[in-house]
């Protein structure tokens, strides 16, 4: 059987060993987590739409010979440049050439039988007045002259429209402009209207572009439009909307609408490929990551870091969006707010972080 007094000095040396551990052992290190943030900064609301689409004369004109016949000679080609009263195409003028022969053959006809029947009339007239004839014939000769005289109208008619037939021959420029296209080649037989030449007129240029109805819809009224030019985009210019198609392409489903540029650049001629941007939704807010949210009693929320504590704290958001680069913050955040854009899912209120970085 042991004694009390072994028993008793074991069980002193072994406190004394465990407050020397005691005394002796280091404190625990806080936990203190790395995180990547963002300082927040106000932004204009809405979202940027991008479309790509072409540079387009702001008035096209087709230019069509008046009557039919075979077109003989077109001097200009697709890209030259044609000024107003400029001859563009010729057609043979052998048929309308008679037809003008006929007609001034037919008014001289006319007017020397005008000549007749005047003369017939002075004679009538004075001999009624002096009753040497009959009423009769009077009147017969002031109807043989009025049948005269509208013949000889007539025949002024016909010989003016042959004249104008013979000048429709030639197609002219109406306007400064550039050729775009053309629809016949010289031998060929056109009919009154068909299109020989399209002609972009100077004095305005649209960017041309197909949008989509989503978009459409939800565009401002009367929003600016900035058009660069995609291969270089330090060429730029400024346009409103000027029209917007009614009716939808059956292949692509977007809607033509035509961006009317103010003073564009030399650099964005005919036919370039243009990118135009335009804002759209409402409301002003504050732009985030969408790693950067989590939820707090069933809501948005974000961590928000102390930057004298090196804490952070949960903050209740209201979103107003998602877009395709992040998270539309409508309200809940201030500018200046330090929000934590990576590793939300392992803090908690009052913990100290670490700053990875830090970006706007």
């Amino acid at each position: 059987m042991l004694s009390a007094a072994p028993v008793r000095r074991a069980a002193l040396l072994l406190l004394a060993g465990l407050a020397a551990c005691d005394d002796g052992a280091p404190a625990a290190a806080p936990d203190i987590r790395p995180v990547r943030v963002m300082t927040v900064e106000g932004r204009a609301g809405g979202e940027v739409v991008s479309l790509t689409g072409t540079i387009q004369a702001g008035t096209d004109v087709n230019l069509a010979f008046r009557i039919d016949g075979r077109m003989i000679e077109r001097s200009v080609n697709v890209g030259d440049r044609v000024t107003a009263g400029q001859v563009v195409a010729r057609l043979n003028r052998d048929n309308e050439e008679s037809g003008l022969r006929a007609a001034r053959a037919t008014l001289l006809a006319a007017q020397a039988r005008v000549v007749e029947t005047r003369n017939n009339y002075s004679r009538q007239r004075q001999l009624l007045a002096s009753g040497f004839t009959t009423r009769v014939r009077y009147d017969e000769a002031t109807q043989q002259l009025q049948a005269a005289t509208s013949a000889a109208d007539s025949a002024q008619a016909q010989m003016q429209i042959a004249e104008n037939r013979l000048g429709y021959t030639e197609l002219v420029a109406d306007s400064n402009g550039t050729v775009t296209a053309r629809g016949a080649e010289p031998g060929e037989v056109v009919q009154p209207g068909r299109m020989i030449l399209v002609i972009a007129q100077e004095g305005g240029r649209d960017a041309v572009f197909g949008v989509p109805a989503s978009v459409k819809d939800r565009a401002p009224e009367n929003p600016t439009i900035e058009v660069v030019l995609t291969t270089d985009p330090a060429i730029r210019a400024a346009g409103r909307v000027r029209e917007v198609s009614p009716r939808a392409d059956p292949v692509t489903g977007t809607f033509q609408v035509r961006v009317g540029l103010a003073d564009p650049p030399a650099g964005l001629r005919l036919g370039s490929t243009v990118t135009g941007r335009m804002r759209i939704g409402g409301g002003d807010g504050y732009e985030i990551p969408a790693s950067a949210l989590t939820r707090i009693q069933g809501h948005p929320a974000v961590w928000i870091v102390d930057p004298a504590a090196q804490t952070v704290s949960l903050r209740q958001v209201e979103v107003a969006r998602f877009d395709p680069a992040g998270v539309v913050v409508a309200s809940g955040l201030a500018t200046g707010d330090i929000v934590v854009t990576a590793g939300v899912q392992a803090l908690r209120p009052g913990q100290k972080v670490r700053l990875l970085g830090t970006a706007s």
